[in-house]
């Protein structure tokens, strides 16, 4: 066990990130388990803490008799420095072991900027960071996640991967590793789980190179070896396992409310949704499961809060009655409820005035595009006029504060539609003006953010090149200069972040070079701009005989092997390429809900339908 001296805890910005003893936390005796399992999320506390699926798996691995599941966190650079001046290993929250004396270290990819806080991680546990070179006494280290959806960039860091949702595959895999621990047969247990479906274990591929660095051929080493991985989901999402408690920090966290999943998937099919596309089918719960799953957590951590979680939570199909329920049965407690991301075209502002009856907090709206013509090529199906009547009764029923996000370097773009993005934030400012004086809010403040578009896999736009640095720059100016209104402020992303995670998210094998090489040159904390030293990368692919603008700034054709290939989301890859297609011509496709778009997933994966309503439960 690690000793955390009180001296060292004194010396850190915030010591309780690292100290433990939360309310709810599990603990168990390490003699009486089989398996130790270390929860690792490769960021600060107060980022992993707030990250949904660590709760869910926390507590389905807990659930297990012989398995004890800890967790760990990125340490900020303070906390590093002093653990390795003191020669304080990376350690578990709970039992303060080292990370090294556990069975898996299971990491969550939910950000490609994070991945040279995995290596460092490993590194300060003592841990051999390449899995080719890891010895059989050291951990099994897994990762899972929406980023591992393209595992390739840490192929050889990572012994597997589970592609798909965790709460099943997890489970199949501690079974089957039950048999092997403590024999010596790490690669006979990685060879039996790699035939369970979802499982993915890079050793056991292989890739070879056309002379233009595509891709030439992937394929198993072995015949016994699936040729494919095929996505593993919950079929029936109405019974799956939900914390009945979770984990209540000393210190506040980005997100410090009990949070509720009400569903899985959308049905909205924006071209440039890597969620939209890899989680589907649409699965909800049931409005009696999610009220009953809120009474347990609010009694269980104190929370008065509560956040429906989804990818778009106003096209939950009983959304007014779910919200109903919940503020009339904790009516007493004064109970907020907390919508995160409203689509404009399903925004209720009877819902939203229901939710803040008394505080008037901000509203976050995101058109994605300025134009129609950009909103069609992106598949986003609101009008202009949707979105002015939204922000137009907004206003009149007593808000001032409105956030619009945005993308630009989205494909297809034009400089007129750049300047869409200001030439529509001027027009929602003018709608508060339409309102009547005695009416409207004081204080008018619409502020404009814009990200850079990243092309990641399983999309329609997987294929599409990225803008250039240069042209991002430009863009960003033509938008900043054509904003005229005094109201809004206009916020913007760094393109340089945006062109290294396009690099690592359509990476293949020869990134891992680059990654590994980036982390011994100091790189960590990458998606945080304060710690964030391109040049650093730069020297990295340099060394590597890497060019990034290979995998940013190509277009890919329809027939190139992509390193993703091998993987089987249920989505027809001849789909992706329709709505590219459809794209180039600013064609819609229609809301699933409103009919089958043929994307394949209700045929290729027969165990859900395309769309489970809550209602229809």
């Amino acid at each position: 066990m690690n000793k955390i001296s009180d001296d060292i805890l004194f010396k850190v910005e915030k010591p309780a990130r690292y100290v433990g003893g939360e309310l709810n936390c599990c603990y168990k005796d390490i003699d009486s388990v089989d398996i130790r399992f270390a929860f690792c999320f490769p960021d600060v506390y107060e980022v992993g803490m707030s990250h949904l699926g660590s709760r869910i798996l926390y507590h389905v691995l807990n659930s297990r008799a012989d398995t004890y599941c800890e967790r760990a966190f990125a340490p900020w650079p303070d906390m590093e420095k002093q653990m390795r001046e003191n020669n304080i290993a990376l350690y578990a929250l709970e039992s303060k072991d080292s990370l090294n004396e556990f069975d898996f270290l299971g990491f969550t990819l939910q950000y490609e900027m994070s991945y040279t806080n995995i290596l460092n991680m490993l590194d300060m546990s003592g841990i051999t960071i390449r899995a080719s070179k890891r010895g059989e006494e050291e951990p099994i280290i897994m990762a899972g996640g929406p980023c591992a959806y393209n595992p390739e960039p840490l192929h050889d860091i990572v012994d597997f991967f589970e592609i798909g949702e965790g709460e099943e595959i997890m489970n199949d895999v501690l079974d089957v590793y039950k048999k092997y621990k403590g024999k010596g047969k790490k690669k006979e247990f990685l060879r039996e789980i790699s035939k369970i479906r979802g499982i993915y274990v890079p050793s056991l591929y292989e890739v070879s190179y056309n002379e233009d660095n595509t891709i030439r051929e992937f394929k198993p080493k072995y015949p016994d070896v699936p040729s494919r991985v095929v996505k593993r989901f919950v079929a029936d999402f109405n019974k799956v396992a939900y914390p009945e408690e979770t984990v209540v920090p000393y210190i506040e966290i980005v997100h410090d409310r009990v949070i509720l999943e009400t569903f899985r998937g959308c049905t909205n099919g924006c071209r440039f949704c890597q969620a939209g596309m890899i989680y589907r089918p649409v699965r909800e719960k049931t409005t009696d499961t999610l009220v009953e799953a809120a009474d347990k957590l609010l009694k269980s951590t104190g929370y008065r809060e509560i956040s429906l979680s989804s990818l778009s939570i106003c096209d939950y199909s009983d959304i007014h009655n779910l919200i109903a329920t919940l503020m009339e049965k904790n009516k007493e407690n004064h109970l907020s409820v907390s919508l995160p991301s409203i689509r404009i075209d399903s925004f209720s502002v009877d819902l939203i005035n229901q939710i803040q009856k008394a505080r008037k907090t901000g509203l976050t709206f995101a058109p994605e595009a300025g134009t129609q013509r950009m909103r069609d090529i992106i598949n986003k199906g609101v009008t202009e006029e949707k979105i002015l009547e939204a922000a137009s009764s907004v206003f009149a029923s007593g808000w001032s504060t409105i956030k619009l996000y945005f993308m630009v370097g989205l494909p297809y773009e034009t400089m007129e539609d750049v300047r869409g993005i200001a030439e529509l934030s001027d027009k929602v400012a003018g709608e508060y003006f339409k309102i009547p004086k005695e009416v409207r809010k004081r204080g008018l403040r619409v502020t404009t953010s814009s990200a850079i578009f990243v092309p990641k896999p399983f999309t329609p736009f997987q294929w599409a090149p990225q803008s250039t640095m240069d042209e991002v720059v430009e863009k960003i100016k033509a938008v900043k200069y054509a904003i005229t209104s005094k109201a809004v402020t206009y916020n913007y992303h760094e393109s340089i972040v945006s062109y290294l995670e396009a690099v690592v998210a359509r990476g293949d094998r020869r990134i891992c070079d680059v990654i590994i090489k980036a982390f011994e040159k100091g790189a960590k904390f990458d998606g945080w701009s304060e710690h964030f030293n391109f040049e650093i990368w730069k020297e990295a692919m340099e060394e590597c005989n890497v060019d990034g603008s290979f995998y940013a700034y190509r277009e890919r054709s329809y027939d190139e092997i992509l390193p993703w290939d091998f993987i089987d989301i249920g989505v027809n890859k001849e789909y992706l390429i329709l709505e590219n297609e459809k794209a180039k011509k600013a064609e819609l496709t229609q809301n699933c809900k409103l009919g089958c778009t043929d994307c394949g997933v209700n045929v290729n994966f027969k165990e859900g339908t395309c769309f489970h309503s809550a209602l229809s439960n």
